[in-house]
């Protein structure tokens, strides 16, 4: 049986992620009243892993309906073109040829623009090594997408400033039968690889902030 798991954070603070200014002999400019009353941009981000329960094995890329779950999230994101390695590509494509590390950019613009050597995740670093450069690939609206190393295979996380949880929802939402079972996880409330891993101990009985996702399920 599939287990599937898109785990979300919301409302996370850009200025968080972005590096703060830290030349302190360039004088900073005071803010203006227009300034302090702009809201605060926030962005999201989806961690997207899955666990074959019969092994167990843990990994997006176990799961029996992978090639699906794949679909559904190109689907989602049919609205943006996907370069990876430097072309245009499909979702399928770039995740099975990209290696993990490497970034892969959704993008509205039809081109581009970003330095993906910048944003790639190197063995001895991780996402909080490049947080800078992902703010200000997620400031122009495009979309950040990297394959993880999982236990036995590798997962997707995904970075947008748009809140696309809705988009994502319904097509894997479709995915969901006897042996895919969907649960979406509230990445606030994971707090430990006991509650990251909940489906070994508690399936049936999943911890606060885990929803289990049916046909009839609606946002």
């Amino acid at each position: 049986m599939d287990i599937f798991k898109l785990i979300f954070e919301h409302d996370l603070r850009l200025e968080k992620l972005r590096e703060r200014h830290l030349d302190r002999s360039t004088p900073e400019v005071s803010a203006s009243i227009e300034d302090f009353l702009k809201p605060d941009p926030t962005y999201s981000k989806f961690y997207i892993t899955g666990t074959i329960m019969d092994e167990p094995l843990f990994g997006l890329n176990r799961l029996e309906k992978f090639d699906n779950v794949v679909e559904a999230i190109g689907k989602a994101l049919d609205e943006y073109t996907l370069f990876g390695g430097g072309e245009v590509t499909t979702l399928k494509r770039a995740i099975d040829e990209i290696d993990i590390g490497h970034a892969m950019i959704f993008t509205k613009k039809g081109e581009m623009k970003w330095d993906t050597e910048k944003l790639q995740i190197h063995t001895d670093s991780n996402i909080g090594h490049i947080k800078s450069d992902i703010a200000e690939v997620l400031e122009s609206d495009d979309l950040v997408l990297y394959k993880e190393n999982a236990h036995h295979g590798y997962d997707l996380h995904l970075f947008s400033k748009e809140n696309i949880y809705p988009k994502l929802f319904y097509p894997l939402r479709e995915l969901v039968n006897r042996n895919f079972r969907f649960f979406s996880v509230n990445g606030k409330r994971v707090k430990s690889e006991r509650t990251f891993y909940f489906e070994t101990w508690a399936l049936d009985r999943p911890p606060h902030g885990a929803e289990e996702v049916f046909k009839s399920t609606k946002l």
